[in-house]
C-alpha cells in the first residue's frame, strides 16, 4: 500500500487506540468526580454530539474546497487542545459538567469535520483497486482497538484517575497530527469555488446529492436505519442485563468484550469475498444477516446460558456488520466525485449521529413505557426490514471519475 498509506494507518490506529482508552470517560468524570445525577450524565451523553453534529454542517462544504492533510491535522490539534482542558481543569479544581458538555460538542464536530477530510484524502491517495483493502484494515485496526481499550482504560481509570484516558486520549491526537504530517507528498488541487463565499444554499449541498444519486441513496438509508436500530437497543440492554436479570458489571462488559473478535474476522473477509462473490452480493448479505441476530436479545435470560445467548447473538452482528462497513464505505468512495466527498462524508456523518442520537431517546421512552424486552424487541423486528433498502441494485451511474485506474503513463480513460 506505500510508505503514504502507511503513516496514514499509523495514525488512524494511535487515535483509535486513545479514542477507546477513553471509552465514555465523560460520563465516568461526571459520575465519579463530579457527583452529577443520572439526569446530567443522559444529558452530557445525548447533547454534546447532537450539538457537534449541528455545528459540523458549514463545515462540510468549507473542507471541499481545501487541502485534505491540513484540514485533518488541524482537526488533530483541536481535538488534542480541548480535551487537554479536562484534566487541566481537574488538577486546578475548577472542572465542571458544563466544560465537559463544551468539549464534548467541540470533539464531535471536530470528528465529522476530521472524517469528511479524511475520506475524500484517502480516495486521493489509495489507487481504486485498493479502497477495500485500506477501508477494511482501518476497520481491523478500530475493532482490535475496541478489544483493548476499554479494559486498559477501565485499569488506568482505577490505578491513575478519572481524568487519565482523556489525557491520553488528547495525546493519541497529537501523534496522530504528526502522523499525518508524516504522510507528506502532494494531493490533488481543491476543486475551485464558484464564489468567494459560502451561501446558505452550499449547507444543503452533500444531502442533494446523496438523495440525487440512484448509487447512493438506498446505501444511504439502509446504513442509518440498520445502524440506528442496532443501537438503540444497547441501553434497554444495559437496564435488563444489569437489572432484573442479575449480571455483574463485569459479566456486561464481558458478554460486549470478547465478541469484537469477531469484528476483526469479518473485516479480513470483506475483500475475499467480494473479490469472489462481487460488491454488491455481500453488501446485500451483510445488510441480511447483520439484521437478524439482535431480534433474540429479547429472550436473553439470567445465568450463564444468557450469558452465552449474548456472545453468540453480539459475536454474529458485530462479524457481519464488520464485513459491511469496509465494503459500503468502500461503494460511497466510488460513487462519490471527488469535488464532493468532503460534503457527502459531511451530511453522511452529521445525519448519522443525529439519527442515533434521536432515536436513542425515543427508544429509551418506549423502555420506560413498556419495558426493556418490548423495545429491544421493536427495535429487532424493524431491523428485519432494513435489507428491504437494497433490494436490487438501482444504481445506473458508473464510478466518479477518480475510481478508474490509470493507465500506465498516468492518464486516465475517458468515461
Amino acid at each position: 500500500m506505500g510508505r503514504r498509506f502507511g503513516w496514514l494507518w499509523a495514525a488512524y490506529s494511535v487515535s483509535a487506540l486513545g479514542t477507546y482508552l477513553a471509552f465514555d470517560a465523560f460520563s465516568v468524570i461526571a459520575v465519579i468526580a463530579l457527583h452529577a445525577g443520572s439526569a446530567e450524565v443522559a444529558l452530557l451523553a445525548a447533547t454534546g454530539p447532537a450539538v457537534g453534529a449541528v455545528a459540523a454542517v458549514p463545515l462540510g462544504p468549507w473542507v471541499e474546497f481545501r487541502h485534505k492533510r491540513p484540514v485533518m491535522m488541524a482537526m488533530d490539534l483541536v481535538r488534542f487542545a480541548a480535551l487537554l482542558t479536562v484534566p487541566a481543569a481537574y488538577v486546578l479544581g475548577a472542572l465542571g459538567v458544563g466544560q465537559l458538555l463544551l468539549v464534548s460538542v467541540v470533539v464531535a464536530a471536530a470528528d465529522i469535520t476530521f472524517g469528511a477530510a479524511s475520506g475524500a484524502f484517502l480516495k486521493s491517495l489509495v489507487p481504486a483497486d485498493r479502497l477495500l483493502t485500506a477501508n477494511a484494515r482501518f476497520e481491523s485496526t478500530n475493532w482490535t482497538a475496541l478489544v483493548l481499550g476499554p479494559p486498559l482504560g477501565g485499569a488506568a481509570i482505577g490505578l491513575f484517575g478519572p481524568v487519565t484516558t482523556v489525557a491520553a486520549n488528547a495525546v493519541s491526537f497529537l501523534l496522530s497530527a504528526l502522523g499525518i504530517r508524516a504522510v507528506g507528498g502532494g494531493e490533488p488541487r481543491p476543486a475551485p469555488r464558484a464564489a468567494h463565499r459560502l451561501r446558505a444554499g452550499d449547507l444543503l449541498d452533500g444531502w442533494r446529492y446523496i438523495l440525487a444519486s440512484p448509487a447512493l441513496r438506498p446505501l444511504f438509508f439502509n446504513s442509518l436505519a440498520g445502524n440506528a436500530l442496532i443501537m438503540v437497543a444497547a441501553p434497554p440492554l444495559a437496564v435488563l442485563m444489569l437489572g432484573p436479570l442479575g449480571f455483574a458489571p463485569w459479566q456486561y462488559g464481558l458478554a460486549f468484550a470478547v465478541p469484537c473478535l469477531g469484528g476483526l474476522l469479518g473485516a479480513r473477509l470483506a475483500r475475499p469475498l467480494v473479490a469472489r462473490y462481487g460488491q454488491w452480493r455481500v453488501l446485500r448479505a451483510a445488510s441480511a444477516l447483520r439484521a437478524v441476530w439482535p431480534l433474540g436479545l429479547a429472550f436473553v435470560g439470567p445465568g450463564l446460558p444468557g450469558l452465552l445467548l449474548v456472545m453468540v447473538l453480539e459475536l454474529g452482528v458485530i462479524t457481519c456488520s464488520a464485513v459491511y462497513s469496509p465494503v459500503y464505505a468502500t461503494r460511497r468512495l466510488e460513487h462519490t466525485p471527488d469535488d464532493r466527498v468532503a460534503r457527502t462524508l459531511s451530511a453522511w456523518s452529521i445525519t448519522g449521529k443525529a439519527t442515533t442520537a434521536a432515536m436513542t431517546a425515543l427508544w429509551g421512552l418506549l423502555a420506560s413505557l413498556t419495558g426493556p424486552r418490548t423495545a429491544i424487541a421493536l427495535a429487532g423486528i424493524l431491523l428485519l426490514a432494513t435489507p428491504l433498502l437494497l433490494l436490487r441494485e438501482t444504481a445506473t451511474e458508473r464510478p466518479s471519475p477518480a475510481t478508474v485506474p490509470p493507465s500506465p503513463d498516468g492518464s486516465r480513460p475517458s468515461r
